[in-house]
């Protein structure tokens, strides 16, 4: 009875420091959450430039069979942003499809002149005519990848995830745009799906190990590497001479193009009841001044390119994988916009983080938000592709294609990845490079002449 006594009397002391420890921990989880709520300084610094559709100084764009996308996100600072002399309106009418044979097509392409080249996810690079969709060139380079090509100076330069079937670890390489000839092949230590940047001779991406690389393009010799805390998945973002990345570790960097310097590095307050960071596989849009890229911890994200202070950071409720695009609005707007796994497209203010507008997405968003001219598109996993007005989210176009990352455009055309094909679309109106049918008029009368013709 005696020893039931101290045992009984044992366990309710027991009971009681868990209770108190019980307590202890809830207050300080609640305390932890409370610092995961929204954020917004906007005297962090923001420039707008002096224009009016378009964040960076690439100049307006009219229809054009010398124009390119040369990216993934269109330019190197990954806006996502084309701004146009004329409006993208549909009706829009498909001019042909691509089928990929059943294989994934996740990533956008881009275009250089009359080409469009995009990659499919068992690493086959594609060449084929914008205009009427022939192909004209693949090239097998691997087993699996997941990005886009860059194409600058008649060259492609391609990151693939694994180079064999059993071989853990990717390469990048470079490519003669005309005929697909490869003009030099490097192997990597890790995978990579980071989409590559370049300029001046160099081409830029990361790894699944956290190495960034810089490459020189006539060669694909090292120039330096830079090593992060955890894979760097997304394309790094290119601006002002810095290289703007976040990692799977929950860092956001900013290191010099030049030499991989590291200029700046922050961390997350975190997710997980605040006790551990969550991954950026968002690539970052570099404008007015601030660096823009989403978070699995719900959040999307902008920081000072200059010294990566904290501008602000805004909660969706769920995953945010999406890219953002940024851009400032005919309206005058600088808006910055972006999916979430909730379901919902976001429209926030750049430089305070309020949500400006919100849209009901068809389902969740996993890809980039690209705008064109004054329409904002996305893509969901169930299957749709949507087009909203940039200053008020009101649907102007949808179609069910697309899954992952939406459009691109050539200023007439449109082209959506859509995950087994890639679809082309344009505006009844008549687009560089089309054959212009003659009236039946002129027809008869060629016809009438060839037929006098031949009487004489």
């Amino acid at each position: 009875m005696i020893a039931w006594i101290r045992r009984h009397r044992l366990l309710t002391a027991a009971a009681g420091v868990v209770a108190i420890l019980a307590i202890g921990a809830g207050v300080f989880l609640a305390v932890r959450l409370s610092d995961q709520g929204d954020v917004s300084n906007p005297d962090v610094a923001f420039t707008v430039p002096p224009t009016t559709t378009a964040t960076t100084t690439t100049p307006k764009k009219g229809p054009s069979l010398d124009f390119d996308w040369p990216f993934y996100g269109y330019d190197p600072e990954r806006t996502k942003t084309l701004a146009l002399d004329e409006p993208l309106r549909p009706p829009f009418k498909k001019i042909f499809t691509i089928s990929t044979g059943g294989v994934l097509l996740e990533f956008p392409p881009v275009l250089a002149g009359r080409s469009l080249y995009f990659l499919k996810n068992n690493a086959t690079l594609y060449a084929a005519d914008r205009i009427t969709g022939r192909v004209q060139w693949r090239k097998n380079l691997g087993h699996l990848a997941a990005s886009s090509p860059a194409v600058v100076g008649g060259v492609l330069y391609v990151t693939i995830l694994e180079r064999g079937k059993s071989t853990k670890a990717g390469r990048v390489a470079a490519l003669r745009a005309r005929d697909g000839k490869i003009l030099w092949s490097r192997p990597l230590a890790s995978r990579a799906e980071s989409s590559p940047v370049v300029r001046n001779g160099r081409v830029w991406f990361g790894s699944e190990n956290g190495t960034v690389y810089a490459l020189r393009t006539k060669d694909g010799g090292v120039d330096w590497t830079y090593e992060a805390e955890g894979a760097v998945k997304a394309g790094l973002g290119l601006s002002g001479g810095n290289l703007y990345f976040g990692d799977y570790a929950g860092k956001v960097y900013a290191i010099r193009a030049r030499d991989g310097h590291q200029t700046w590095k922050k961390s997350t307050s975190g997710t997980a009841l605040g006790f551990s960071s969550g991954t950026f596989y968002s690539t970052p849009a570099v404008a007015f001044g601030r660096v823009y890229l989403g978070n699995t911890d719900g959040n999307m994200y902008s920081y000072s390119a200059k010294d990566g202070a904290l501008a602000w950071r805004m909660s969706t409720g769920s995953y945010v994988y999406s890219s953002p695009a940024a851009t400032r609005t005919a309206a005058g707007n600088a808006l910055v916009y972006g999916g979430s796994y909730d379901g919902t497209f976001y429209a926030w203010d750049a430089k305070s983080g309020k949500v400006r507008w919100k849209h009901k997405a068809e389902g969740r968003i996993s890809g980039a938000a690209t705008v064109l001219g004054d329409l904002v598109f996305y893509s969901t996993l169930n299957h749709h592709t949507t087009a909203l007005s940039v200053d008020r989210g009101r649907k102007v176009w949808t179609i069910d294609r697309g899954a992952y990352n939406p459009v691109v455009s050539d200023t007439c055309r449109i082209y959506i990845a859509s995950t087994a094909s890639l679809v082309a679309l344009k505006t009844r109106k008549t687009c560089p490079g089309d054959k212009v049918a003659k009236p039946k008029a002129a027809k008869k009368k060629a016809k009438a002449q060839s037929k006098a013709g031949t009487k004489k």
